[in-house]
């Protein structure tokens, strides 16, 4: 594995990749994020596509910053809805992530964004912030909102997971 740049500031020194899945099935969720914010873990491929890392995890709470660039950008010139969304998804469920206790799994069941500025390449780095608003025993929910360096908020969303068995995950 060599080192990648997710975009300026923000390096994966393992590369991309997934987590083990052994660690997925006996880590709680915060323990798994936060070792691979430390860098202990490769960043997702995602992560590498659309130039966003997670940068912060504490209980309930996730924070990605993304760089949105030429690559991203729709026919008409803006930044494409779906990287935004991709974004929002990526802290609204790992909020949810920091929830889970060893042997526990989630997936996205139901998201929702409203974009209210729009997103060019010159709008610069950006922070998404997810919590969790619920977290009961199959199911979670939380919001998330994405601003950018002045604080100007560019999208709102919240999401609802469910959560189940990590022995029923697909096998990799």
């Amino acid at each position: 594995m060599s080192e990648v740049e997710l975009f300026p500031g923000h390096v994966s020194r393992l590369g991309l990749g997934v987590i083990p899945r052994d660690d997925l099935t006996s880590m709680p969720g915060l323990d798994l994020l936060r070792r691979m914010i430390a860098g202990e873990y490769p960043a997702p491929p995602i992560a590498g596509t659309l130039a966003f890392t997670l940068t912060e995890a504490d209980p309930g709470r996730a924070v990605f910053r993304g760089l949105p660039g030429e690559r991203h950008l729709n026919p008409l010139g803006g930044v494409h809805g779906g990287w935004a969304a991709t974004l929002m998804d990526s802290a609204l469920a790992c909020a949810v992530h920091t929830t889970l206790k060893a042997g526990e799994a989630y997936t996205t069941a139901e998201f929702k964004v409203n974009f209210l500025r729009p997103i060019t390449p010159e709008t610069g780095e950006v922070v998404c912030e997810g919590k969790v608003v619920h977290r009961g025993r199959t199911l979670a929910v939380s919001e998330a909102t994405l601003k950018d360096a002045a604080g100007k908020l560019l999208a709102f969303g919240t999401e609802t997971c469910s959560i189940f068995p990590a022995a029923r995950l697909a096998g990799r």
